[in-house]
């Protein structure tokens, strides 16, 4: 068997609903994750429950003050569920109860997502969601009309996303599905929703980069190629500024676009339909959710357009040096061709004058020569002979002084 098989099929069993019946108040929180303080919540949670351990790393599930509390780590969160059966002579709102205010009370800027959902059982006519204290709410029938949701979405004094589910036909089974599908949209709505900010302060670094980009590019079309090099510098700086800036929020955006994705296929599993007049539950979230989501999109969008806007802007600037950069060794080549091409005319010089003088030295030793002889008896004169001899000495010389040179080049 591979050594991962186990584990990897027991996924599919490793976030169970919490199964229960009758009416309760369900808490559910998601804690985002500090690095240092959720696994001490955790072990708070068994010493309360007085559990040894934990039934597995990234899961369990406990019973504080008897009744069953599940919890879950995810990438970047905690989220905690406790189930509370409710009483039929408790308030409909209840502040949070112990031992778990406690574990919380010192975490509670940890907390994203906060949502209490009160599960009453059908009665005969209608409930009426005024009597909850909800004001202008939203609701759906959900699970093919086997129950019905409300909620305003307004955040009580105590910090909680309130919702009314009114049993009408689920079992424990379904109605525990159906709470992890409500407590989920409200988590991952609310996880998505963390893009917002990023997007709303990257927008205005983005602004600011395009501007830039704007004036390097006024600038390529005004300036000739001996500039391209200083603007060249100016992109490469603005890239770097950008590059830093894709690299800090791209993961943020990612998460928003994969929670967003969770949220509307919790919404399509909800099986709603129209309660009356009133507007659906998934349809508030939609209008008011998908703003935020596309927002983060846009902006993601926008830095990619920005990036290939430096990029290729990059490349013409990066030509435009290059012409520069050749017409510059097209000076050079040419300064040293001309200074060769004087070399050669100054070494020519050289040869020739170097042949004359010595021309004229061996003439002169030629002379020398033939007055010698005259002097020691040579029926012809010495100046007769320097006649004749001069010239064919001259072309002699000029030949050998021509192959030397042709001897030379090869």
């Amino acid at each position: 068997m591979h050594p991962l098989r186990e584990s990897l099929h027991d996924e599919l069993h490793a976030r169970p609903s919490i199964y229960f019946e009758g009416p309760a108040h369900v808490y559910h929180f998601a804690l985002l994750d500090d690095g240092k303080s959720l696994d001490g919540i955790i072990q708070q949670l068994g010493e309360q429950a007085h559990s040894q351990g934990h039934d597995a790393p990234r899961h369990g599930l406990l019973r504080l003050a008897g009744h069953p509390c599940k919890w879950e780590r995810h990438s970047e969160f905690l989220s905690l569920t406790w189930v509370v059966p409710r009483s039929s002579d408790s308030s409909h709102w209840l502040d949070l109860p112990q031992p778990l205010r406690g574990v919380l009370d010192a975490n509670r800027a940890l907390i994203i997502n906060a949502l209490v959902i009160l599960v009453e059982e059908a009665q005969d006519g209608m409930l009426d969601p005024g009597d909850y204290g909800f004001k202008d709410p939203a609701g759906s029938h959900i699970g093919g009309g086997d129950a019905t949701v409300w909620s305003d979405f307004r955040l009580s004094a105590l910090g909680f996303n309130r919702m009314l589910l009114v049993n009408r036909g689920l079992n424990a089974y379904r109605l525990g599905r159906m709470i992890r599908r409500l407590v989920e949209i409200e988590t991952y709505r609310m996880l998505a929703s963390l893009g917002l900010p990023t997007a709303q302060e990257l927008s205005a670094t983005l602004q600011e980069l395009d501007r830039g980009l704007i004036g390097i590019a006024e600038g390529n079309a005004s300036v000739g190629n001996s500039e391209a090099k200083v603007l060249l510098d100016s992109l490469t700086e603005l890239s770097a500024r950008l590059m830093r800036c894709s690299a800090a929020c791209r993961p943020r955006f990612s998460a928003t676009e994969a929670y967003a994705q969770i949220v509307f296929e919790r919404i399509g599993e909800l099986r709603e339909s129209h309660v009356g007049g009133n507007q659906r539950l998934g349809v508030f979230i939609e209008r008011r959710f998908k703003p935020s989501v596309r927002y983060c999109a846009a902006t993601e969008k926008r830095l990619d357009r920005l990036a290939a806007g430096i990029a290729n802007l990059g490349e013409l600037l990066q030509a435009k040096a290059q012409v520069e950069v050749e017409e510059q060794n097209s000076k050079i080549l040419e300064s040293l061709n001309a200074r060769t091409s004087t070399q050669l005319k100054i070494q020519k010089a050289v040869e020739g004058f170097s042949l004359i003088a010595i021309s004229y030295y061996l003439i002169g030793l030629l002379k020398m020569t033939l007055e010698g002889l005259t002097a020691l008896g040579s029926p012809l004169s010495s100046k007769v002979l320097f006649v004749l001899l001069a010239p064919l000495f001259m072309f002699t010389l000029y030949r050998l002084a021509r192959r030397l040179k042709q001897a030379a080049q090869h």
